[in-house]
């Protein structure tokens, strides 16, 4: 026994990783790490590399990308969820901050990121260009929720939607933005042709509103805040005239590939909703050091976007989302029909 002790020793330093695994696991340790590594057993090395292989199995991957400010980043800062998946042999790794959903989703679908959260107009938009997602949970909407709104410089003689005619307003293409706007048109009874849409990204959509290029902007949570506590801005509407679903979005060879894990990161992330729930102020807090905004702001965020709960769609809540995607179809903001049902994960059926 000493004799093999002092060739373990020996043998020790040049042993692959594997074997080294191998001999952690085994119930005879030293025997297996010395069948490991000498080349003369090969039936004991086919044995380590078969245990090794199993243990790789049992270790997933979940990559979740974010944009600044939501349930992720806060979930990235507070640690919480990444211990839960780590107790479940999930290895978490996070992708961002992305500037908005559409990049973000881009990078799903290219392989950067596994899970990212969106509203369904922009991931409607993206399923409908082909890329590469399925919905994975949804947060229902809420009518009274204030997170959405058309604001206007605080100058502006421009006091409701029906002023809007004749102007130029800042919406994200086939986003969000575009969606609020032609709802509260439609629902003014005010043809669309007689407002004129302007379309840029957020971080261009402020500049040009603050400086006069454009004369509103419709916009969501922070950004209505940012507006109207740091620039002066206010709103021309208060609730969403059609309130949107916000959708995780699923990568779909990672929904195939890793169904368990993906369950486990959205009933992980459920917990997180739970938590900013109970604990606005403390939410509000994260937001300050994620989003580089003012304790003022943050709270205001909060406030505006109310309770948020994530859950897995039912059937209900497909025929409302088809409903939405139906329309963008006659609105020619998608380029084709998206059943929505088709796209639903197979983790969430």
């Amino acid at each position: 026994m000493l004799n093999q002790f002092k060739k373990f020793l020996f043998l020790l330093p040049q042993c692959s990783v594997k074997s080294f695994s191998a001999f952690l696991v085994a119930s005879s340790w030293l025997g297996l790490v010395i069948s490991g590594c000498a080349p003369s057993n090969s039936a004991n090395t086919n044995t380590a590399q078969n245990v090794s292989n199993q243990t790789q199995e049992k270790t997933s991957l979940i990559r979740l990308g974010y944009q600044k400010g939501g349930v992720v980043p806060i979930a990235r800062q507070r640690g919480e969820l990444e211990k839960r998946l780590a107790a479940q042999n999930i290895k978490t790794e996070w992708a961002g901050p992305f500037d908005r959903c559409a990049t973000l989703l881009q990078a799903i679908s290219a392989n950067q990121a596994d899970i990212g959260g969106c509203g369904d107009i922009p991931g409607l938009s993206a399923i409908a260009a082909g890329q590469d997602l399925c919905i994975g949970a949804v947060q229902r909407p809420r009518p009274e929720s204030l997170s959405s709104a058309i604001v206007v410089r605080g100058d502006s003689p421009i006091r409701k939607p029906a002023d809007l005619v004749g102007k130029k307003v800042a919406v994200n293409q086939a986003g969000a933005g575009e969606y609020l706007l032609l709802k509260v048109l439609e629902k003014e009874n005010i043809p669309k042709e007689k407002v004129q849409r302007v379309f840029l990204a957020p971080t261009d959509a402020a500049p040009a509103l603050y400086q006069g290029t454009v004369d509103a902007w419709a916009v969501w949570e922070p950004y209505i805040s940012v507006a109207e506590l740091e620039h002066g801005a206010r709103r021309i509407t208060t609730t969403h005239p059609a309130p949107t679903y916000s959708v995780m979005l699923v990568r779909n060879q990672a929904a195939a590939k890793s169904p368990e894990a993906v369950k486990a990161a959205f009933r992980g992330l459920s917990e997180e909703y739970d938590w900013l729930n109970a604990n606005t102020a403390k939410s509000a807090e994260f937001l300050v050091k994620d989003i580089k905004i003012s304790p003022a702001v943050a709270k205001r965020v909060t406030e505006n976007q109310g309770p948020q709960l994530l859950v897995t769609p039912n059937a209900n809540d497909v025929v409302k989302i088809q409903k939405t995607a139906d329309w963008m179809l006659e609105q020619k903001i998608l380029p084709k029909r998206v059943d929505v049902a088709a796209t639903i994960c197979p983790t969430a059926k």
